[in-house]
């Protein structure tokens, strides 16, 4: 389906519900100034189109005994397909790994995020999983001492 021309309403249903996306469509309506049926028609035109990719509940890491956040930069042997998709396969498995991005600039092929309830958790998925992949060269670990911004949502000012 083509992705709509969005309009100022559209921004601001966009705007209400990354903020929340429990929000009833009645509330939304009330929001950004619609009445319901046209307020979801444009939701359900949202999300068809791609706009809306999925409603997730976000939950609170700590709370979870989930302290620790860790970027690791890996670096492959050599970027060959199968090497690539080999790992990629790997790290999608592994429920630590909140991000994976394959990247360039440097000297590193991939940037993952994982989460840890602590440091002997790290140390075993360092050496019983990562270390374990076939073509990974080196890794380096940046541990996150402060989140200073973590956000959701999506800039929607160029809109």
């Amino acid at each position: 389906m083509p992705i709509p021309k969005l309009d100022r309403m559209d921004r601001r249903i966009l705007e209400e519900i990354q903020a929340d996306g429990s929000i009833s469509n009645l509330e939304l309506a009330e929001r950004v100034g619609l009445s319901p049926s046209p307020c979801a028609r444009r939701v359900k035109l949202l999300q068809d189109s791609g706009i809306i990719s999925r409603q997730i509940t976000l939950l609170d890491q700590k709370k979870l005994g989930l302290p620790i956040s860790i970027y690791i930069s890996v670096s492959l042997d050599h970027q060959s397909p199968d090497r690539l998709a080999n790992f990629d396969a790997k790290v999608s498995s592994w429920a630590e790994v909140v991000e994976c991005s394959l990247i360039t600039g440097s000297d590193t092929d991939y940037l993952l995020k994982v989460v840890m309830p602590d440091m002997d958790y790290y140390q075993n998925f360092l050496l019983d999983k990562l270390n374990q992949i076939e073509g990974v060269s080196s890794i380096r670990t940046s541990f996150v001492l402060r989140q200073v911004v973590q956000r959701t949502e999506m800039p929607l000012n160029h809109i």
